[in-house]
């Protein structure tokens, strides 16, 4: 498999800015599979481990402040939290995973839900798993590859916190995951390297949900 960083054309940021302008509302959150809600249009979701700045990401990808929570605290995310943009897509904030300081039968409750999920939504068009660009991929970060992998879905990488390492080092950390990727039969051959700070890729990373959205 070939991989690579994503890139789009200046016509498909443009649609894509277009899209993410629309309104973008928080749905529901989901705590059992039975409450999920109708399996309709495009959906994409967001994994990573907890403090990886998936609120963060997905509060600049709609350009609001507060549409998803943010913390400081790890695994404060709970529950599948499901977003609509432009009523036709839905973006899926899923519980963190790797955080330490929770007990052991509700960290055993999320996974779960998150395996459940990724198993039984015929909807799911991508998950996107977010990596901390700072510490790249860990164990947790491989099982769940293992996880899409075994159950088909397809997955894309996206580097977060892109901004804090420097140049060298992120530079390693992108050829690392690159060459895991590879290994992953489910894995999109390209991958997003973004910061919510410096707002780097985020343009591109709605572009690829445009696309998907465009089917």
């Amino acid at each position: 498999m070939s991989t690579s960083i994503a890139e789009f054309t200046p016509e498909e940021i443009e649609a894509a800015r277009v899209l993410f302008a629309h309104e973008s509302d928080f749905l529901c959150g989901v705590v059992a599979l039975d409450g999920l809600p109708e399996a309709a249009g495009v959906e994409v979701a967001f994994a990573g481990r907890s403090n990886v700045g998936k609120s963060s990401l997905l509060n600049t990808l709609v350009g609001r402040k507060a549409l998803a929570r943010t913390s400081n605290t790890p695994g404060r995310t709970q529950e599948i939290n499901y977003f609509t943009l432009a009523d036709e897509i839905y973006l899926v904030d899923m519980p963190g995973y790797g955080y330490a300081k929770v007990e052991r039968t509700r960290v055993e409750a999320w996974t779960q839900l998150i395996r459940d999920y990724l198993r039984g939504r015929a909807s799911l068009r991508r998950l996107f798993l977010l990596i901390d660009a700072r510490h790249g991929l860990k164990p947790t970060d491989i099982e769940i590859m293992e996880l899409m992998d075994e159950a088909a879905v397809s997955f894309q990488v996206v580097l977060t916190k892109c901004d804090k390492p420097k140049p060298v080092q992120l530079d390693q950390v992108i050829a690392k995951t690159l060459k895991t990727l590879a290994k992953h039969p489910a894995a999109h051959p390209t991958i997003h390297v973004t910061s919510s700070v410096k707002l780097t890729g985020i343009d591109m990373l709605r572009a690829e949900i445009s696309a998907l959205a465009a089917g």
